[in-house]
């Protein structure tokens, strides 16, 4: 199915407010995967087997199923053009796979399958065309890392030496950014129990660091990971099930992710489910009840809309997110006047 939408211009001002910038994605279901790939080409993933693609903008979208996968839940997407991409479906044991296209998802085929009862995958991200990870749950008592050097084909188990979980922490499978990559080599990846974990080493090795979001009940931590560079990150989160208890909602690194702390201004109004850069120094992110902007770095935020989404994603001066009910918008980001 092929719909129109309607992109609009925002500019950017010292407090804008969030004009409605829905475009129409022709279907209905849950959106909780989105990739951006330049001002023209973005793909889309979410419930009831759901993978879309826009090749103009968002002016349409098109659906691009999976066969015999209707009833499973793409939490994430990865693309490099309008050709290349990767899906992520969630579930427990065999539930959670990926699959790849290399023809705009005319045709897809399986490249990993979790054979784990106990597993989970979360998320995935890419360096580049080839190096990628994908993230899943504790197995055994640490996080499932996997890595892959030709493009998804295949994938080993990496990191086996990584610090053990905490009890009952898990990460987030909200918007497909828990995990974060950086340059050719830098991974990030956060947890329910308000942890980051970094490595340097494309995956090898672990580190874990404790931020200042709240943490450790099941359904708070740190939910999305954003870096614009190798040292300057931001961390989002909260808890998903009371979305206005106390923060704080997000944290900032300068180090690497090796320490965190909270905005020195005011922060995110609410539970965020995702963050990404705008700029060097501006951001968004974004929650089922509103979204928020940062034109400092992230030292602090100002309301951006109360319109709910659950993922986002920036590139070549566009951002687009996604939300329930097959909601996609897009933000078309001019410099203020």
């Amino acid at each position: 199915m092929v719909r129109k939408g309607l992109p609009l211009l925002l500019a950017f001002m010292a407090a804008p407010a969030l004009a409605p910038w829905t475009q129409d994605s022709g279907t209905t279901a849950r959106l909780r995967g989105v990739c951006a790939v330049d001002d023209r080409v973005a793909w889309a993933s979410g419930a009831d087997g759901t993978v879309l693609r826009t090749t103009d903008g968002g002016a349409t979208w098109t659906r691009r199923p999976v066969p015999d996968s209707g009833a499973r839940d793409f939490r994430d997407v990865q693309a490099f053009d309008d050709r290349d991409a990767l899906v992520l479906a969630i579930g427990p044991g065999e539930e959670s796979r990926i699959y790849a296209t290399a023809d705009g998802g005319a045709t897809w085929a399986l490249r990993h399958v979790n054979r784990d009862p106990d597993g989970f995958l979360d998320a995935l991200a890419f360096w580049d065309r080839d190096h990628g990870l994908a993230l899943g749950d504790p197995i055994g008592g640490r996080f499932v890392v996997l890595a892959t050097d030709d493009g998804g084909a295949t994938w080993t188990r990496a990191g086996l030496d990584m610090p053990e979980a905490l009890p009952g922490e898990g990460a987030f499978a909200a918007s497909g950014t828990c995990l974060a990559v950086q340059g050719d080599r830098h991974a990030w990846f956060g947890t329910g129990g308000g942890r980051v974990f970094r490595s340097d080493d494309r995956g090898r090795t672990w580190t874990a660091h404790a931020t200042p979001i709240p943490a450790g009940n099941g359904s708070s931590g740190v939910f999305s990971l954003a870096f614009r560079d190798e040292r300057h990150g931001v961390a989002v989160g909260g808890d998903y099930k009371a979305p206005d208890a106390p923060g704080p909602r997000v944290a900032l690194t300068a180090d690497g992710g090796r320490t965190w702390a909270a905005p020195a201004g005011p922060d995110a109004r609410g539970y965020r489910s995702a963050v990404a850069y705008l700029s060097a120094t501006s951001l968004i992110a974004v929650g089922p009840a509103g979204s928020d902007r940062s034109d400092n770095g992230g030292s602090s935020w100002h309301p951006l809309g109360d319109e709910g989404f659950h993922a986002l994603a920036t590139a070549a001066g566009s951002a687009w997110a996604v939300g329930e009910g097959g909601r996609i918008a897009r933000l078309l980001l001019a410099p203020a006047p």
